[in-house]
């Protein structure tokens, strides 16, 4: 007992000294907000629509188009981080508090034209390649959810704070790749290519709920930390907050739809491990659910020997998964054959 006191109290002692040789005045390491004259003149900058700005749009429209096309992550990642789209959206977002109706006009048109520019190169792209199937990266952004628009908003208060401080200028390719602003425009291009409305649709609505978040939650920020006045800003929230409001709809809609086939999924997956003779020993490899009006389309993807499941056993499967769900499905199962070799070893 002696020792365990004799170390607390040691441990304590050096808790006090560090906190003592840690104690003073830190007030020259706070960091306030940029004077409002700097972050006009470096948001001016960033919504000029200068010969490097379409460059660089340019450049990443063409990275990120073949990132889609190729189903490639990590070279879509490297388009958002190319991209100078952010510059003239924050720049939108700071006019509309503090009133600035020169900037509001000039980033307005450096970001059409940048919009623009970016969907025309995609389309050539997508033209020139001749791709007519589409991969998870072109599906994932033709469908956003209320999820798309909390990033939005998350990345605009994160771009208008990183505007307003020098020393988190650093976080912007970071703010960049969170809310992924070129992709949805090169998925626009891909589709107006192809003649697919679903595709043009759903990818100008993610374009569109990542634009007015950024803008929308980048004006708060602003405001907060006293650029402008509410009075300026009035007028531009209200219209932000209307927007926000009827994409709100389709976005709210399309995430109890993203839940709700989720739901379903995971239902089927149980169903066919833990209830049916048929595949639970099997490799099942996907399980994909699409809902129509009134019914459901299963889509499992197994890797099985071949004729290890005939069609007979799928049909008696989805009968008793229409019973299980009580809705009537259309089951696709797609069997991927599987042949195994064995060498046996050979005595010398």
């Amino acid at each position: 007992m002696w020792f365990i006191h004799k170390v607390s109290g040691w441990g304590k002692q050096r808790l006090t000294d560090l906190k003592d040789s840690n104690s003073g005045e830190w007030h020259w390491l706070a960091e306030k907000p940029i004077p409002i004259a700097g972050l006009n003149r470096s948001l001016w900058r960033g919504a000029i629509s200068s010969k490097n700005f379409y460059i660089l749009l340019f450049l990443s429209g063409i990275i990120s188009t073949v990132g889609l096309l190729a189903n490639s992550a990590a070279t879509i990642i490297g388009a958002m981080i190319v991209a100078p789209l952010m510059g003239p959206i924050i720049a939108i977002a700071y006019s509309m508090v503090v009133g600035n109706q020169r900037l509001l006009k000039r980033s307005s048109f450096t970001l059409l034209t940048g919009i623009v520019l970016t969907i025309v190169t995609s389309m050539i792209i997508a033209r020139i390649v001749g791709i007519k199937t589409f991969g998870p990266e072109i599906w994932g952004r033709v469908s956003p959810t209320l999820l798309d628009l909390v990033v939005a908003l998350a990345a605009g208060a994160a771009g208008a704070y990183a505007k307003s401080r020098r020393r988190v200028a650093d976080a912007l390719p970071g703010v960049a790749i969170a809310v992924a602003l070129v992709p949805p425009l090169s998925v626009i291009g891909i589709g107006i290519a192809i003649g697919s409305q679903s595709v043009t649709v759903g990818s100008s609505l993610l374009f569109l709920t990542n634009l007015i978040g950024i803008i929308f939650s980048g004006a708060l920020v602003f405001l907060a930390q006293s650029y402008g006045s509410l009075e300026r800003a009035r007028q531009g929230l209200i219209l932000s907050i209307g927007a926000i409001f009827i994409l709100g709809l389709p976005l709210g809609f399309s995430l109890e739809n993203l839940l709700l086939k989720e739901r379903t999924r995971r239902s089927i997956e149980y169903l066919l491990y833990r209830r049916t003779l048929t595949f639970s020993s099997q490799d099942i490899r996907r399980i994909q659910v699409e809902r129509q009006e009134d019914f459901l389309i299963v889509e499992v993807e197994v890797a099985a020997p071949v004729g290890s499941i005939s069609e007979q056993q799928v049909n008696m499967v989805k009968d008793f998964l229409q019973e299980s769900l009580k809705q009537p499905l259309t089951l696709n199962v797609r069997v991927i054959p599987v042949q195994e070799f064995t060498a046996p070893a050979s005595g010398n």
